[in-house]
């Protein structure tokens, strides 16, 4: 890989995103703090983006995502400036290696690595001893009893969060870990998780019903008030109609007209007062729902991101049990075993490397490269006896 801008993303790459806006009307940019941060490739090759949604990454380049997005804000959003979006790498997938290394496991992948580079980095080549197998098994044994407890309690967090997601009460068992000795208490320890969660979200969401309970039984106090006071305002128009007339007649004093267009002027003027208090309370219930909205839908992205990074570790999980199985196994074949102090080992390298969906082996040497996601097997070729 020559540059980062070549590289073709996959699952488990991780991602550092920003998005910036720069808004036109008031010549001043918009920096999406919601959006920006750290985000993994899932295992489907899909990224999820809040206001973006599930965006394909797998296959396409750093810039290609950083473009995707930018369109993808634009048009769900209706803006009439496309946001900038910047992607960088922030981690590569990790390699694997497996075999004749002194320690097999996965590693963090860095650019320009090679199979001997790699062999370098686990610990160079496994020396054979007699006493190898055992020590081996016994440390196969006890990853892949990690990674087994791992995988368990994984499974049963994607069922909670995925319970969440469909606002559920309780999730249901999955069959696949249903025969783990550890499964009560891990699957008791998730279901208080989700009620605090679902606890606490109801009650925000009630203190905002509440409020607008508040505020919609203050106007219709107002409403009611304007009633009385408008009959009060034509009472007193009635009265200064009255008193206007002995006025003209010189029977009524000037003071007293001047007196009731007083109080019918203050009387109006609490009327606008009403009017005015009721529709701050209607602007106040209008921001109760969309905070209620806006909680909603925080509390959904959240759950997605989460999902998505549990199906992640997931994945590396089995990845990694699956690599410690085949340690086991191979800890356990006699073949393997040296059979005198003389003998010389020869080494067989093979990679075994995902394309388009698609897994094959292919035999290696010391100088070729590797990529992101590669498996790297160190074999021991039949020996010869010097």
């Amino acid at each position: 890989m020559a540059a980062a801008d070549e590289y073709r993303l996959s699952s488990q790459d991780k991602l550092n995103i920003r998005v910036a806006e720069w808004q036109t009307v008031e010549g001043t940019f918009r920096d999406w703090s919601a959006v920006n941060g750290e985000y993994s490739v899932g295992p489907a090759g899909t990224l999820s983006v809040p206001f973006v949604g599930e965006l394909p990454a797998a296959g396409k380049t750093t810039s290609e995502v950083a473009a995707a997005i930018g369109e993808a804000l634009q048009r769900k959003l209706a803006l009439s400036d496309r946001p900038e979006a910047s992607v960088e790498m922030a981690q590569y997938r990790p390699f694997y290696i497996s075999g004749e290394v002194q320690t097999p496991g996965q590693y963090p992948y860095v650019p320009e690595l090679t199979v001997l580079k790699a062999i370098s980095v686990a610990g160079g080549i496994r020396r054979n001893t007699n006493l190898r197998a055992d020590r081996d098994l016994i440390t196969a044994k006890g990853s892949h009893d990690v990674y087994a407890d791992q995988r368990v309690r994984l499974i049963v967090k994607r069922a909670r969060i995925e319970a969440e997601l469909a606002d559920k009460p309780t999730f249901e068992v999955p069959k696949e870990v249903a025969d783990d000795p550890k499964l009560p208490g891990i699957v008791a320890d998730e279901m208080a998780i989700l009620t605090a969660d679902q606890k606490k979200l109801k009650l925000r969401l009630q203190a905002l019903d509440d409020l607008k309970k508040l505020l919609q039984s203050e106007i219709d106090s107002l409403q009611k008030k304007i009633v009385n006071q408008q009959r009060q305002v034509d009472l007193a128009k009635q009265q200064l109609s009255g008193i206007g007339s002995l006025a003209q007649k010189g029977l009524v004093v000037n003071t007293r007209v001047l007196n009731s267009q007083q109080t019918i002027a203050d009387l109006e003027g609490q009327i606008l007062d009403y009017d005015t208090a009721i529709l701050t309370a209607k602007q106040a219930i209008s921001k109760a729902t969309q905070d209620a909205i806006d909680l909603e839908n925080s509390q959904n992205a959240g759950l997605a991101a989460d999902r998505q990074q549990t199906e992640s570790d997931l994945n590396e999980a089995v990845l990694r049990l699956n690599t410690q199985k085949d340690l086991m196994a191979e800890a356990m074949d006699p073949a393997l075993m040296p059979t005198g102090d003389n003998d010389q080992p020869n080494l067989l390298y093979a990679l075994v490397r995902a394309v388009n969906g698609k897994t094959s082996e292919i035999d290696a040497t010391e100088d070729t490269p590797v990529l992101p996601g590669d498996v790297i097997k160190v074999k021991l070729a039949p020996m010869t006896s010097q």
